[in-house]
């Protein structure tokens, strides 16, 4: 059975698509833990990001990078901090979390609860600097 996210990349659940190519997806985290939270996942379907052969590591990073220039644009935040954990969904996927310190990259911070007009919005602004 196919993953939440590799249904999520399908548009069969919804999502707040900030940027896309044949490989890769990205989407603000539903459950972020600051404005502008986004998941970089590989449309292959792989459940560890250490399973990915070397080729795909290194674009999902330039994916990344590009997608995290884009935040820091669209976002007040000092830095976009990246973390990989990889046990919530079995699917590898990144986090690029907006922080201005470094406590703000600590999973047991309380969420940021926002609207759905907020998460267009940031969506949206994301992916116009993109």
């Amino acid at each position: 059975m196919a993953s939440i996210f590799s249904r999520i990349a399908a548009g069969e659940i919804p999502s707040y698509k900030v940027a896309e190519n044949d490989k890769f997806f990205a989407f603000l985290d539903i459950n972020p833990m600051a404005k502008g939270h986004t998941l970089i996942i590989p449309k292959q379907e792989v459940d560890y990001v250490f399973d990915l052969d070397d080729a795909t590591i290194g674009e999902i990073n330039i994916f990344a990078k590009k997608v995290a220039g884009a935040i820091e644009k669209a976002v007040s935040c000092q830095r976009v901090g990246v973390m990989v954990v990889g046990l919530e969904v079995p699917h590898a996927h990144i986090h690029l979390i907006p922080i201005n310190k470094e406590s703000d990259m600590l999973l047991s911070n309380p969420r940021v609860k926002l609207e759905q007009a907020e998460f267009e919005e940031i969506a949206r602004t994301i992916r116009e600097n993109i």
